[in-house]
């Protein structure tokens, strides 16, 4: 299985041209690996242009709404997503919820439209400082999975990837220690096989978002045996990136 290590661009870079640059920058660096699955996630304007400019790097969107087609101004379909060369979509994630007051519901049925183009949703999952505070991390991931993939079949489940972001550690250079990390995708591992079973709960891939840096990286994936990571704002930095994916070499073991 291959490690997975996606960038989440969030709404960056300001320009076409800065786009191109941290992407070549980013091409050059990783040319010719193969033992990590790379992911691309760019604002919408730019996955176009990313596409033209692919190698054996992946492209991914940040979103997508939950219908192919339709009367819904500044929405996008995950149709539209795979007919352009995306992946992977993001879904879930803590600023959708926040912002734009997705609920587990919205996450669940675009889930679901995701799977439906033949795409494979990173799924979002995380608890605020407060919620942690008042020990309710559990709870909250537990609601999140629940009713994210409420009504995903067996064979569905299979290519959806979920990914641990703790909201207080998103951007706040408060990495989550490793030891929580690992306890959290135990968790995780233990309710999928209860919701499904053994087999796929040892399949799933779950990965690890929240000031993931070059410094952490392999920690991440070594020692709470995470199978990816996604990155935000490191991932914006071309040099950094390629230090993240480059630290990641010799990790060979998974959580199982």
């Amino acid at each position: 299985m291959k490690l997975l290590v996606i960038a989440n661009w969030k709404m960056n870079p300001l320009t076409e041209k800065e786009v191109k640059r941290l992407f070549t920058s980013i091409k050059k660096g990783l040319k010719g690996r193969k033992n990590i699955e790379i992911v691309i996630c760019p604002p919408f304007p730019y996955l176009s242009i990313i596409n033209n400019l692919l190698s054996s790097i992946k492209l991914g969107a940040q979103d997508c709404f939950w219908k192919d087609k339709g009367p819904y101004t500044g929405e996008v379909s995950p149709q539209m997503l795979e007919n352009i060369g995306c992946k992977y979509v993001i879904v879930g994630h803590s600023e959708r919820r926040e912002t734009f007051k997705e609920t587990d519901e919205m996450v669940n049925i675009k889930i679901k439209e995701i799977l439906k183009a033949k795409l494979q949703p990173i799924f979002c999952i995380g608890e605020t400082e407060e919620e942690k505070k008042a020990g309710k991390t559990f709870h909250v991931l537990e609601r999140e999975i629940k009713k994210g993939l409420d009504k995903i079949s067996k064979k569905e489940i299979e290519k959806v990837i979920i990914a641990y972001e703790p909201i207080w550690a998103i951007g706040t250079k408060k990495a989550c220690e490793e030891n929580e990390v690992m306890t959290v995708a135990l968790f995780i591992k233990k309710l999928v096989s209860r919701l499904y079973n053994k087999k796929v709960a040892s399949n799933i891939k779950i990965i690890y978002g929240g000031s993931v840096d070059s410094k952490n990286a392999s920690d991440y994936l070594r020692e709470s045996k995470m199978q990816g990571l996604l990155v935000g704002g490191a991932s914006l930095n071309s040099k950094e990136f390629i230090k993240i994916i480059k630290s990641l070499n010799n990790i060979k073991t998974y959580l199982r």
